[in-house]
């Protein structure tokens, strides 16, 4: 596991982008999630076989990757949470606002997972 720059309390280090590392990882900040994760690995397996590419292998990698970096991070996860809770805001602006933070937090945990 490496880390990176910090951004206040981490709950692990950022795991490596690979299935096991980022299930051990997981089974830390989320167990509640790891069959949601064994699902979406057989899916994303079955269709790198159907497809004859690493694409969709690639793409599960990076959206767990993605999760656990929101998971592990305080920070991430205390804005996640808000934004999601305001997505359906009785308040238009309160909404929109929502989705620019949750794009936001999204954006900024993909990013780090690729540095």
């Amino acid at each position: 596991m490496s880390t990176l720059p910090d951004h206040g309390h981490e709950l692990i280090p950022r795991p490596e982008l690979t299935p096991d590392a980022l299930r051990a990882a997981l089974t830390v900040v989320a167990p509640g999630r790891l069959d949601e994760m064994q699902a979406m690995k057989d899916e994303a397996f079955a269709k790198a076989v159907e497809w004859q590419s690493l694409s969709p292998v690639q793409s599960w990698v990076l959206i767990w990757a993605k999760e656990i970096e929101i998971a592990r991070r305080p920070d991430l996860s205390t804005r996640y949470a808000r934004a999601k809770r305001n997505l359906e805001h009785g308040d238009p602006d309160i909404a929109r606002e929502a989705l620019r933070e949750l794009s936001a937090v999204l954006d900024e945990a993909l990013k780090a997972v690729r540095e």
